[in-house]
């Protein structure tokens, strides 16, 4: 039986991934294929298939990827193959998205569909700017119009006397190019040029950029500042109201881009934290964490489990690969009973609560150090201890507690290896001086980052370099660049204070 294919006509929300609707999230989840816009996060598009067929299909001003016609007939195409498509559009498909046009055709085509209704930018934009298109006794009314009508129905259709003196708060999408004829309509029909005015540009994006003026100024100011689409054309005396209302370019670290150079797998969390403060952050992982090239020294461990004192966890990556051996063989946390549990930090602590365990020893200070001379006083000779860790580590740790008359026994849990996918968007930012920070989890991201960089390595002495802790620092310093951010705690939360106290100066 041939499956039958359907077109989900999808709302993207107008930039910030996390105005993605669950419904959204759900229809990119199970799709075979998405046809995305231009304006499309990244971050959204991750939520699709690994295996799903993608299609950029994105239009900017006058630089058509595909033209409209086009993109009806893949949709149909994609369809009538059995496919379930995901097509993704900015804001929602029903504001200036021609969601409307795609579904006819579909309609006459005898292909089925759905819409997703999506956060629409006409709102949305206004309101991380901190401008409210309603505001009692300051606006009862508003209207989104097009900036940019279709150039194949002659003259225009607006209506600019009712738009100019009936409607409060006006918001023209895509409207910028047109910014100087808009205007003009505007005050010709009885609006004042003395009308507060604001145009603002990748709104909710963190690169966000808000331009106050009036309507009789703002194309010269448009053109001064050099301000180019995407961006929205907001009219109203509410527009006003930012100066009380400004929220969102008021972060802390808002306007900073951050280079983060953690495995891909973890970075979302740095990523996060980074971004509520109002930075860009750009994830060009120096790292992957992959499974160990061998895995029997560690499933003996395992195996020999009852007859050790202690298992050192000195990674959280540690105790994720660790517990997928044990399941693996057949075990779980029961096996551990006996055994006391060593985690170098509170990250790896954490982790090891996530299997319902609590760690009997963390260090005052998370590093190796620390870690040996806190197990040094509950340790004696011919005591076995376990340390499960990554294959390449320093040696700090079991050496000194061999010192001691330890039976020490390292296996390997998990391998690190060079990774950057990103390496493109880290020159530019290199290059071009748009990065301010870049920051370093460990001393693997150092050093595979100096070799993703090879004859360029120097651009990092343009930016501010911020290490995870003081093991991580010397690691730059070996390598001739001095750390201008150390975290005073070796976590993420410290990294991340570390950095917003270095703006704050």
């Amino acid at each position: 039986m041939t499956k039958q294919g359907k077109v989900y006509l999808i709302g993207a929300g107008p930039g910030d991934p996390g105005l993605l609707g669950l419904k959204a999230k759900e229809c990119l989840e199970t799709a075979d294929a998405v046809v995305y816009d231009r304006l499309a996060d990244p971050r959204i598009l991750a939520f699709a298939r690994k295996d799903a067929e993608m299609v950029y299909v994105g239009k900017a001003s006058a630089n058509h990827t595909m033209r409209q016609p086009d993109i009806n007939k893949l949709l149909v195409k994609l369809a009538q193959e059995g496919k379930t498509v995901a097509r993704l559009k900015g804001g929602d498909p029903f504001v200036f998205g021609r969601g409307g046009e795609e579904a006819i055709e579909l309609l006459e085509a005898g292909q089925p569909f759905e819409f997703v209704p999506g956060v629409t930018s006409a709102i949305a934009v206004a309101e991380y700017a901190g401008i409210p298109v309603t505001h009692r006794h300051v606006a009862t009314s508003f209207a989104v119009i097009t900036g940019h009508e279709d150039p194949t129905k002659g003259a225009s259709t607006i209506n600019w006397k009712g738009l100019a003196t009936a409607v409060d708060t006006l918001v023209f999408l895509m409207g910028v190019e047109n910014i100087e004829k808009i205007s003009s309509q505007l005050i010709a029909n009885g609006r004042s040029a003395d009308c507060p005015a604001a145009v603002i540009r990748w709104g909710t994006h963190p690169e966000q950029r808000t331009l106050v003026t009036t309507l009789g100024k703002a194309a010269a100011d448009v053109k001064a500042n050099n301000l180019k689409p995407p961006a929205i054309f907001l009219v109203g005396e509410v527009v006003k109201l930012r100066e009380q209302l400004q929220w969102f370019d008021n972060k802390p670290l808002f306007g900073q881009t951050i280079i983060a150079t953690r495995a891909r797998a973890q970075a979302s969390d740095l990523t996060k934290k980074l971004e509520a403060l109002g930075a860009k952050v750009i994830e060009v992982p120096a790292i992957k964490i992959v499974p160990a090239a061998d895995y029997g020294p560690l499933d003996k461990g395992i195996a020999e489990l009852s007859s050790y004192k202690w298992l050192v966890f000195t990674s959280a990556n540690g105790v994720e690969y660790f517990f997928e051996r044990l399941n693996l063989a057949g075990k779980d946390a029961r096996a551990l009973a006996g055994v006391q549990l060593a985690a170098i930090g509170s990250a790896t602590a954490d982790a090891l609560k996530e299997h319902g365990l609590t760690a009997d020893l963390i260090p005052s200070a998370y590093k190796a150090e620390e870690l040996a001379e806190a197990l040094a006083d509950k340790i004696t000779a011919g005591d076995k201890i376990l340390i499960a860790r990554a294959k390449v580590a320093r040696e700090v740790l079991p050496e000194s507690l061999r010192k001691i008359g330890a039976e020490v026994n390292v296996v390997t849990a998990y391998e690190t290896v060079a990774d950057c996918e990103n390496k493109d968007e880290l020159l530019a930012a290199l290059e071009e001086g748009s990065a301010s920070v870049v920051t370093f989890t460990s001393s693997s991201t150092v050093t595979n980052l100096l070799k993703v960089l090879g004859d360029k390595a120097e651009l990092l002495s343009k930016v501010a370099l911020a290490a995870i802790g003081p093991i991580t620092s010397e690691t730059l310093q070996k390598h001739g660049f001095a750390p201008t951010i150390e975290s005073e705690k070796y976590t993420i939360d410290g990294l991340v204070k570390a950095i917003r106290e270095y703006y704050n100066k």
